[in-house]
């Protein structure tokens, strides 16, 4: 980094935090495509709950303190010569490194939204509203079968019902029990 005796302090120092970081950022960002990646917390001498409540990731880690350094650093090399003002200059910095670990957190959320396990459970449709597809006999004297939407998703299940009429198709109908597992026991609303 010769060309660097020659600039001013500050840019100096926002070169020497800009470019380590960004080698470990890339050798984190390949080790995390390849299964490298183990731990993304540090571990703290003192007692504290630094986890965040249900948060998925920790706020205080080192994956963390390389993206606000990375934004803090580019951007401040960035800017300098647009924003003459050194002060007002390492404000934005600061809020772009720091705008580098929001943008962090949302690409994880995305990420854990598709791992979560989103199968169809049958107590799901417990106390949910349906359309009756095949007409339901009465007093259970046969299956029928309604449409029901549980997470997102049309689903065609098998119904039964108490009541001493038949349910007839394209009529709405409360789900009121499951038996077996496997049965929808419904009445007509």
């Amino acid at each position: 980094m010769e060309f660097l005796q020659n600039t001013e302090p500050l840019l100096r120092i926002f070169w020497y935090i800009a470019a380590p970081v960004t080698v470990i950022f890339i050798i984190q960002t390949i080790l995390t495509f390849v299964g490298g990646d183990s731990m993304d917390g540090v571990e703290a001498d003192f007692e504290g709950d630094l986890n965040g409540g249900d948060a998925p990731f920790q706020l205080f880690s080192l994956r963390n303190l390389i993206n606000f350094l990375l934004g803090f650093g580019w951007g401040g090399i960035a800017f300098y010569n647009l924003i003459s003002n050194k002060v007002l200059l390492i404000t934005v910095a600061v809020f772009i490194g720091i705008l580098f670990v929001a943008i962090f957190f949302m690409v994880v959320r995305v990420f854990l939204r598709l791992a979560e396990d989103n199968s169809f459970k049958m107590e799901k449709a417990l106390h949910k509203t349906a359309e009756v597809y095949m007409t339901i006999p009465a007093s259970r004297m046969g299956k029928g079968k309604i449409l029901i939407s549980v997470g997102g998703s049309l689903r065609e299940l098998d119904a039964v019902t108490d009541e001493r009429e038949p349910i007839y198709s394209q009529s709405t109908v409360k789900i009121v029990k499951i038996e077996n597992n496997n049965i929808l026991i419904v009445e007509k609303i």
